[in-house]
């Protein structure tokens, strides 16, 4: 599982390096969309079938179901590395996630996350200031 957080930039043509911590993980090529909070998630396309099957799985008759699965998957691209490690992140991903020039790129379970810095302050505070329910959590410390 990729874990860590890491400051990056988007250079003028909107690529933006791969942290050496991440790369195994997106080698065989990457989905970008969008994600929740205002992110991009980045999963990795050995992964992103599973994905699918759980987009696909939910009913196409319920209006937030189909809302949900137009704005995830309509805004997925297929990206790879190059050779200098970077990945180019569209203009659409890119103004929606609010990256201009500087990234936070970090892990999560079964994805990457990239985050406009301020977005992604703004994120960890909230979650310092207004924890998890403790029944949230009830199995998560050993």
């Amino acid at each position: 599982m990729p874990f860590g957080e890491y400051p990056y930039t988007i250079d003028d043509k909107g690529r933006v390096v791969m942290p050496p911590a991440f790369r195994d993980f997106v080698e065989d090529g990457m989905i970008l969309t969008r994600g929740m909070e205002g992110c991009l998630y980045v999963f990795p396309l050995s992964s992103w079938k599973r994905v699918e099957d759980q987009l696909e799985g939910l009913p196409l008759t319920d209006a937030e179901s189909r809302a949900f699965v137009r704005f995830f998957y309509s805004g997925a691209n297929k990206a790879r590395l190059d050779n200098q490690s970077r990945v180019s992140v569209p203009q659409t991903l890119r103004a929606f996630a609010g990256l201009d020039s500087d990234v936070i790129v970090a892990g999560a379970p079964g994805r990457l996350e990239l985050w406009n810095p301020a977005r992604w302050e703004a994120a960890i505070t909230a979650v310092q200031d207004h924890p998890p329910k403790p029944e949230l959590l009830t199995n998560f410390v050993a």
